[in-house]
């Protein structure tokens, strides 16, 4: 069946079109899981909301902007994939599924997020890159056991104080964003092991020798005049990353070292909840 014909389909509401879409998909998968990615869909089938032993459902590079309120059935749902579609808002009917672990937001047309997010406790990995964001909504400083947050290619200026209250958190990629000044929450979190500031606008960066937690800081593509201090051990990615902090001065020029290789960026498959 066509991508083309599967989006008109869509918009039937009858069950036989909708099992029609689902290509006979009427019994809950031994796996369950359901992947209805790259469908050009505008609807999501509702016949989906009835296998409430799901587990993981991807509705990744569709033409989605809402979602049914039937989606409160799947209790059960830990991975949820909303990337690369139409929402201009996160639908509220999200917040309900109260088991997730993994939310993928990224590439849509969000500008902000709902408070209810915080209803999403055993949230450990939001991805929210690539959409509208002009600051990073408070709300997700309220998920206690955040551990990934991908908030990349958005149009970050700072970062609220709140965050140092997730002390679950372990890695944070803010790349292509507008942050002129390194975020200074970040120099109280201890805990945090990967920092991505890659592709701002940072000129300066203070020490981040004090962070005994700290693995990995890439800061690659900042017009920065200094690289970061770091502990021992600590790898760092960007100018001078191989030498000292201070570049290498001859006769009063700076000599710019060679960019250490490509950093590792985040994964592009779908991970599994911890």
């Amino acid at each position: 069946m066509g991508n083309s014909l599967k989006a008109i389909v869509a918009f039937v509401p009858s069950n036989k079109c909708q099992k029609y879409l689902l290509e006979d998909l009427e019994e809950m998968p031994v796996d369950k899981m359901v992947d209805l990615s790259g469908r050009q869909m505008r609807r999501l089938p509702v016949h989906i909301c009835s296998f409430r032993e799901l587990v993981k459902l991807y509705l990744s590079d569709n033409n989605l902007n809402h979602l049914p309120p039937e989606l409160e059935q799947l209790q059960n749902l830990q991975i949820l994939a909303l990337d690369f579609n139409n929402f201009k808002a996160l639908p509220l009917v999200v917040c309900t599924l109260k088991q997730l672990c993994i939310l993928y937001l990224g590439n849509n047309k969000l500008c902000s997020l709902p408070l209810e997010l915080r209803l999403l406790q055993n949230l450990k990995t939001l991805w929210i890159e690539s959409n509208c964001l002009q600051y990073l909504p408070e709300v997700v400083c309220e998920l206690s056991l955040l551990k990934t947050l991908h908030a990349g290619s958005n149009a970050l200026r700072t970062l609220p104080p709140q965050l140092q209250c997730l002390q679950e958190l372990r890695t944070i990629w803010l790349s292509g964003n507008l942050l002129s000044e390194f975020p200074p929450v970040l120099l109280d979190m201890p805990f945090v092991e990967v920092i991505d500031v890659d592709r701002n606008s940072i000129r300066f960066f203070p020490s981040l020798a004090h962070l005994p937690g700290l693995k990995l800081v890439i800061y690659d593509h900042n017009p920065c005049r200094n690289a970061p201090k770091v502990a021992k051990g600590v790898r760092r990615v960007g100018r001078w990353s191989e030498e000292t902090p201070e570049p290498r001065k001859r006769s009063g020029a700076v000599i710019e070292i060679p960019l250490d290789e490509k950093p590792l960026v985040p994964p592009a498959a779908k991970t599994e909840p911890e």
